[in-house]
């Protein structure tokens, strides 16, 4: 290379490396801005996108090993079924919103931090952990004889939880789920 274009080499380098680290900057201030914005629910939700894929990917191999055909509409009813289970947390994440509607306009003077959401993104994580248990054992790989026992006793702890909550809405409701009514 000669002497002159030395320069102007250096000078696209620098121009880059300067696109990268505006690039690295606009990346972490969105990140931070959005888990800022998530607070409490940002670390379940984050674990869950990890899960999602791991989960996704070991399915995909352990289907192999189950002598499971893989097929194209197996694989879109698997990402289906996972965008199903972040509507849940959209469910819940508006359920929350309307118990701090309700806290606004009695008055309560307190406001509760995404706590609906947060519940169903952890059981959604519990189950997609227990998942990927199962598919990594099908794959032959042995896990710590403890490990499953515990997620499921996890699972069981979160569901049992919720089941009062649960419990108080069939009361209410009928079979169907829906409001019964009773003025006969």
């Amino acid at each position: 290379m000669d002497a002159a274009r030395l320069p102007f080499c250096r000078q696209n380098k620098e121009r880059e490396d300067n696109r990268m680290e505006k690039m690295k900057m606009a990346v972490i201030a969105a990140l931070s801005a959005l888990m800022a914005w998530m607070g409490v629910l940002a670390v379940p939700v984050l674990l869950l996108v990890g899960c999602n894929l791991i989960d996704y990917v070991t399915g995909r191999l352990a289907a192999k090993y189950r002598t499971q055909e893989i097929t194209s509409y197996k694989g879109l009813k698997g990402i289906i079924k996972k965008v199903c289970m972040w509507l849940l947390i959209v469910v819940g994440a508006v359920v929350d919103v309307l118990i701090n509607y309700a806290l606004e306009n009695i008055g309560a003077g307190f406001e509760l931090p995404f706590i609906v959401a947060v519940v169903v993104a952890v059981w959604l994580l519990v189950n997609e952990i227990i998942s990927i248990l199962e598919n990594v054992m099908d794959i032959g790989v042995t896990i710590p004889p403890f490990l499953l026992p515990l997620v499921k006793n996890i699972k069981r702890q979160i569901e049992d939880t919720a089941a009062p909550a649960a419990e108080g809405q069939e009361a209410e409701t009928g079979e169907n789920g829906m409001q019964e009514d009773t003025d006969d």
